[in-house]
């Protein structure tokens, strides 16, 4: 079950209290106060760590509590620290403050960690009250509470490609024809219902991850189909393939490829500012004026269009060195900004 959202409520441990305790022991007169320390509460952090792939465990446990710390005891005895609780998450979770809004960490990295909740503080015993003027304080301080609050987990996937399309113009097939991942594939609309990763090895380079969100719809902004919710998993990639059906039977390609660009900009205008490869789909059936008219719209927009078959193979080698080469230069173009603004 792919969980890419949920709310929990944190309660740091409180602080322990201080003791009120005197020296009382056989031939020692007025021994003094010897009352301990309480400890601290345990705080609560959010971890990064790519065991996990989605938010499950925090959908069906909400409230999480780490230990108080303990009271002091007499023979200035400190009280024992609560032990910390970490909360494990997938790599790419946002943290937000349900109450606020205000975004508390963005942890994209294996064993990055936030701090969500601080522990209270342990009480002072009687012995830090002494003075030569006090000899005898009967004073302790209480320990203080740990922080509570309620936040907001978002899961937003870690890949370099996102493909996007229609429903059933073929990105699972896609992914699945030049990756190991297995998507669910039917011959009717909305089959893939949660995002899917797959990677793609590219000798001598390297390779790349590829996120396959739910296909999108007209109206899809407006929560039309399965809405925009999953958009969130490409807005962290660096190239966008545009799937589109060039069959005969797979409708006018250029209105296809006008309705998911207007469902993105309307999810978020920084999308369509990301580098665009544009994928032909199904040119192993019957294809004439779709895709003529798709390489017009293409060339116009400076868009390069890839033809390929997710059934038969054909072109997907080609697509993925397209892929291969936009990131590389993606990359390069990055490299370079970064070293004209440390240049400056």
């Amino acid at each position: 079950m792919f969980v890419d959202t949920a709310r929990i409520v944190v309660q740091a441990g409180g602080g322990g209290r201080g003791c009120v305790s005197f020296r009382r022991e056989k031939h020692v007169p007025r021994g003094g106060p010897n009352g301990g320390d309480g400890g601290d509460g345990g705080s609560i952090s959010v971890e990064a760590s790519r065991s996990y792939r989605t938010l499950i465990d925090q959908r069906y446990q909400q409230l999480y509590r780490a230990e108080r710390g303990e009271h002091g005891r007499g023979k200035q005895q400190h009280g024992a620290a609560g032990r910390d609780l970490v909360i494990k998450v997938p790599l790419g979770t946002v943290i937000r403050d349900a109450d606020t809004g205000e975004t508390l960490a963005d942890l994209v990295e294996e064993g990055q960690r936030a701090l969500v909740a601080r522990g209270g503080k342990g009480g002072r015993g009687n012995a830090h009250f002494a003075t030569p003027t006090r000899q005898a304080p009967r004073i302790a301080e209480p320990g203080t509470p740990g922080e509570a609050r309620t936040i907001l987990l978002e899961l937003k996937l870690i890949a370099d490609v996102g493909l996007v399309g229609l429903p059933n113009a073929g990105k699972s097939s896609l992914l699945a024809a030049f990756s190991a991942a297995r998507p669910k594939i039917a011959a009717y609309p909305f089959t893939t219902l949660t995002p899917n990763l797959g990677v793609v090895d590219v000798p001598p380079f390297g390779g790349f991850v590829v996120a396959d969100i739910p296909g999108l719809i007209e109206g899809a902004a407006a929560g039309a189909g399965l809405g925009i919710r999953f958009l969130r998993h490409i807005e962290r990639t660096r190239l966008l393939v545009h799937v589109l059906d060039v069959s005969e039977s797979g409708g006018d390609p250029v209105a296809s490829f006008t309705t998911v660009e207007q469902e993105l900009a309307a999810y978020d205008p920084a999308l369509l500012r990301l580098p665009r490869i544009a994928a032909g789909n199904k040119i192993d059936l019957p294809h004439t004026e779709g895709l003529s008219r798709l390489q017009a719209l293409c060339a116009s927009r400076g868009i390069r269009l890839v033809p390929v078959s997710a059934l038969t193979g054909e072109g997907v080698p080609a697509l993925v060195e397209e892929i291969a080469t936009a990131l590389r230069a993606a990359q390069r173009t990055s490299h370079d900004l970064a070293q004209s603004v440390t240049s400056r």
